[in-house]
């Protein structure tokens, strides 16, 4: 392996090349981004008076396999110094709220939430669960999360907790989602053991192996729920390009849009707008609708699968108040769409991570996510969608839903166009047929990135390592 190309320079295409990089292996590699910025989705601005703004991801989660892998390659990229943790026992973490029939209800934690009916459910949660070890186990190979959720649980918890939850995970319908692709740990719960709460309690099946190094070791002694970092997210994919450019292999090329890929005697021959390169393999971190449109007609099934792979548009508005001005403490609220299908929720960023606030005079950051798979339905086509009317509708819902009656001092509205790969049912037979493709025709190339494997920030940087121990052999390039 001497040249690998990666076509995208997100966090997917990133992290892919900082793997490349751990191996003696590769001698060069290209990344290829068409944007003029490195670092996709996460993206972050920092503001003169020291406030700091998210307009993409701005928790990750430090659980699981793919949580420690994200952690491990921070500690090595010498970021432990800047994290920001917040543990379970913060009021973020276990204060969360919906917005119900035209007010804040908090969700139920601990044992006594689970068993008392708390508003908006008719229920106690722990009788949805109690029964929920009787369901019999489904037949079908995939589902929608509605469907799963209302078949184990009632029609309830899906219809209210389950719809908000896909809305500001995937800001997608739950009626379309699939269970399978979407929430694999519940998928597996039921066909491993017969029931989620069995799933959760005994486990479900295999996960990846990823050691805990010392700063996710310390994550499980400190009871992290979620981590930032204090120049903000962006400051992730900046390290990576750090460390890139110390190792002296790697080309990183802005506004290099890929136009046509074909495969040589070699390996692929990449055109780019001025200019044709050369590379031994390709790892791509493209939407797969971008991938679709650059790969030549003879990979015609493949092109069609990833046409067939949806996105969705989120409106994200950041939002600073003088003074503290919220009515609740806690991580943030979520809307079902029977409420508002045009707003998602309401981030309180403050409360998660006041480090991020201007540090002389008390303010308030939140941030409101808008759209997402009723963005059409709601605001129109999203070229045609004027910054003023977003920005109206998100001091609005911030006015009528948190009773805040002052104007923001600052606001920025960023529409993120094509930001979260929908996960319809049948999602992973797709994914499944378009890696076949790929190895009967002897195709050089490797799918990574949000449009596959999962849509979390560890997800995608997950995929990287993936893709990359795949093509050199495992461990040899983790930095574990």
């Amino acid at each position: 392996m001497r040249t690998v190309a990666v076509l995208g320079g997100g966090i997917g295409g990133l992290a892919a090349s900082y793997y490349l990089c751990k191996s003696p292996q590769v001698t060069k590699v290209i990344i290829l981004e068409s944007s003029s910025r490195f670092g996709g989705w996460l993206w972050s601005t920092r503001r003169s008076d020291g406030a700091v703004f998210e307009h993409g991801p701005r928790g990750i989660r430090p659980a699981g396999a793919v949580g420690r892998n994200t952690l491990n390659m921070v500690d090595d990229l010498g970021l432990a110094g800047e994290i920001l943790p917040v543990t379970y026992s913060h009021v973020a973490s276990k204060s969360r709220y919906l917005y119900v029939n035209k007010q804040l209800h908090r969700m139920p934690s601990g044992i006594s939430g689970l068993l008392r009916t708390v508003p908006p459910f008719s229920r106690p949660l722990l009788l949805s669960v109690a029964m929920e070890l009787l369901v019999k186990k489904g037949k079908e190979e995939d589902e929608s999360v509605h469907s799963f959720v209302s078949r184990r649980l009632g029609e309830e918890l899906a219809d209210i907790a389950v719809d908000s939850l896909c809305r500001g995970v995937f800001a997608g319908d739950c009626r379309k989602l699939s269970v399978r692709s979407c929430f694999p740990v519940l998928y597996n719960a039921e066909q491993h053991r017969g029931s989620l709460t069995l799933g959760m309690l005994l486990g479900a099946g295999p996960t990846p192996v990823v050691p805990p190094g010392p700063l996710s070791q310390r994550s499980i002694k400190e009871s992290w729920a979620q981590w930032s970092l204090s120049r903000g997210m962006e400051s992730l994919p900046e390290s990576i390009i750090e460390f890139l450019q110390q190792s002296g292999r790697v080309q990183l090329h802005r506004e290099a849009a890929v136009k046509q890929i074909s495969p040589s005697a070699s390996g692929w021959t990449i055109h780019l707008e001025d200019g044709v390169l050369s590379a031994d393999h390709i790892i791509s971190a493209l939407p797969a609708k971008a991938l679709s449109s650059a790969l030549p007609s003879s990979c015609q099934p493949l092109i069609q699968q990833l046409q067939d792979i949806s996105t969705v548009t989120v409106a994200v508005v950041n939002l600073e108040y003088e003074g503290s001005i919220l009515p609740v403490m806690g991580f943030g609220h979520l809307v079902p769409s029977s409420e508002d299908r045009g707003l998602l929720g309401v981030v309180y960023d403050s409360v998660s991570f006041p480090q991020h606030d201007r540090p002389n005079g008390q303010t308030t950051r939140v941030t409101v996510m808008m759209g997402g798979a009723w963005f059409q339905e709601v605001f129109g086509v999203p070229e045609a969608v004027s910054e003023e009317r977003l920005l109206a509708r998100a001091t609005e819902a911030v006015h009528c839903h948190l009773g805040v009656t002052t104007v923001p001092s600052w606001t920025r509205v960023s529409l993120q166009r094509d930001c979260i790969p929908q996960y319809y049912q049948g999602h992973f037979r797709r994914v499944e047929s378009m890696r076949s493709f790929i190895k009967k025709n002897h195709l050089l190339l490797s799918l990574i990135g949000s449009s596959y494997d999962g849509v979390s920030v560890n997800d995608v940087i997950f995929s990287g390592r993936t893709a990359v121990e795949e093509l050199l052999g495992a461990g040899v390039n983790t930095g574990t």
